[in-house]
């Protein structure tokens, strides 16, 4: 029988359907993915699954029983979430899916509610010692004092870069805000994404670095791979602040001249660029694979520095 895949919201994720196609293939396992989406017809990476299913938004209410309901008709094992908004609903809902056979890869909702905040991100990480940028939540009815212009204004739950821009004194800062907002060290510098896997045990058993040479909508676009001790450290960190983390995690940073790498994001899922990673040796899918098929890991440090991905507009034609 077929070991199902979920993954949802598959959008444009045709790569990591790639990656997991791939990986059970090395395995060995027959593999069933299906991918999920609002308008599925409409979706790259449900056109490459072998089943392509609607899904309602993750906010509607009938979002985790439409879920269950694919879990339990396509005998799914692991249910792979890509985008943010669907974390914490899906941390809430994992003893749900397991009662059913299935693993939800996400972490527990503890991890979630910092992940998703950048102001607890960076107060949870800076108190188990990893650096990060100066970040005040923003009240637009007190007088911003004290701040070294100009800053970052963003959304203190978003993300793919959504709402963000720099403001170059007080002058700039918006009257009323719809959402909660953070104010941030404006950084420069190399940026990097920093790819983690930790076993379901809990141990670090991967961290893959790559600078981010070009980005497009919050994603990146080209990148590297690059192995320094930094990295490792600041993902030994990360789990520090955040040790019931489980599964893939990635986290950017800021090689800033004056204030030193700085870590301001943390991403509790596969991160868009993760095909780099796994391209250069460190194939996270396989190994959550091998953890839900109760087959030996393999989980190493020993991918190769120096990969380098160029990604580039593809399609898929449908008549």
């Amino acid at each position: 029988m077929a070991l199902g895949i979920l993954i949802s919201s598959a959008g444009r994720r045709a790569g990591l359907v790639d990656c997991f196609r791939r990986s059970g293939e090395a395995l060995g396992l027959e593999l069933k993915i299906v991918a999920c989406d609002l308008r599925p017809e409409l979706s790259a990476a449900c056109h490459l699954a072998d089943v392509a299913l609607a899904l309602p938004r993750c906010t509607d209410a009938g979002y985790v029983d439409a879920l269950i309901d694919i879990v339990e008709a396509h005998d799914i094992r692991l249910v792979v979430p890509t985008i943010d908004p669907e974390l914490e609903v899906l941390a809430s809902a994992r003893d749900a899916f397991a009662r059913r056979g299935a693993r939800v890869h996400v972490s527990p909702e503890s991890v979630i509610a910092v992940a998703r905040d950048k102001l607890r991100t960076a107060e949870v990480l800076a108190a188990a010692g990893v650096p990060v940028p100066r970040t005040r939540a923003f009240d637009p009815t007190s007088h911003a004092n004290g701040f070294a212009w100009p800053m970052f204004l963003k959304p203190s739950g978003g993300s793919a870069s959504r709402g963000i821009r720099v403001v170059s004194g007080p002058q700039e800062l918006p009257d009323a805000i719809d959402e909660p907002m953070v104010l941030q060290q404006l950084l420069h510098g190399p940026e990097y994404t920093v790819n983690m896997f930790v076993d379901i045990d809990g141990t670090l058993r991967s961290v893959v670095a790559h600078r981010r040479l070009s980005v497009r909508a919050g994603e990146v676009e080209k990148g590297r791979t690059e192995r320094a001790p930094l990295f490792t450290q600041l993902a030994a960190g990360v789990l520090r602040a955040l040790p019931e983390a489980r599964g893939v995690l990635c986290f950017q940073l800021i090689q800033d001249p004056g204030a030193g790498p700085c870590v301001f994001e943390i991403n509790a899922r596969f991160g868009g660029g993760y095909p780099l990673a796994h391209h250069a040796g460190a194939e996270f899918s396989r190994w959550l694979l091998e953890e839900v098929a109760d087959l030996p890991r393999t989980a190493h440090d020993g991918w190769r520095d120096g990969v380098t991905m160029l990604r580039y507009d593809a399609a898929v034609f449908e008549g």
